[in-house]
């Protein structure tokens, strides 16, 4: 199925919004502690319960939307769904904190399986974004496969080592950071390996 258009500002918001809005109600309630049910919880497991349907509703208006959903994007909420409950009843922030970790490894380990059976996997998902020869789709995917393992590490060392806030920062801004700078130091693989549009090529 096709995906319908979108305006792009709409669609980014409905992708970052509800990480932005766990970010700034982290930052508003971290220093609070609720009872609920005779049971204390802390503002942490509060906005994580929050950001569950959030989550949820933002991904649900994407698919009403655009028509279809990635495989990223359907993982992603599934795993929210499953660690961000169980940090919510077990009251134990690990669980959310581990999801990064784990939606990495998945993805990271994704690529790994492709190139081992000589497919770019990633090629399946970007390909519309970046037309690339096939040699520069497998080095690329090669590049993002140790990307996201790298990010799976940096994840459990920020969650075990460092505090919930120094994770939350890291969460917002630094993974999305760290994914956009990749991306930009990949310009001399999509100059060398990028294919023309055939339209721009009449065109010269």
């Amino acid at each position: 199925m096709s995906e319908n258009t979108v305006n792009p500002m709409l669609k980014t918001g409905l992708e970052y919004g509800p990480i932005l809005a766990f970010f700034v109600a982290y930052i508003k309630l971290k220093d609070q502690v609720f009872t609920l049910g005779g049971t204390e919880y802390d503002g942490f497991i509060l906005v994580t319960a929050g950001f569950v349907p959030l989550l949820l509703l933002s991904t649900a208006i994407l698919w009403k939307l655009t028509g279809q959903l990635s495989r990223m994007q359907a993982v992603t909420a599934v795993l929210v769904v499953v660690f961000g409950g169980l940090s919510v009843w077990l009251n134990d922030d690990r669980f959310i904190k581990m999801k990064p970790t784990l939606i990495y490894l998945l993805f990271g380990g994704a690529l790994s399986v492709g190139l081992m059976r000589g497919k770019s996997y990633l090629r399946a998902v970007m390909e519309g974004l970046m037309p690339l020869e096939d040699e520069g789709w497998m080095i690329l995917t090669r590049r993002v496969a140790g990307l996201f393992f790298g990010l799976a590490a940096l994840n459990e060392i920020v969650w075990r080592f460092m505090s919930t806030e120094t994770w939350v920062y890291f969460k917002t801004f630094g993974l999305t950071a760290a994914i956009f700078v990749f991306f930009i130091t990949q310009a001399g693989l999509f100059k060398t390996y990028g294919i023309e549009d055939e339209g721009e090529e009449e065109q010269g």
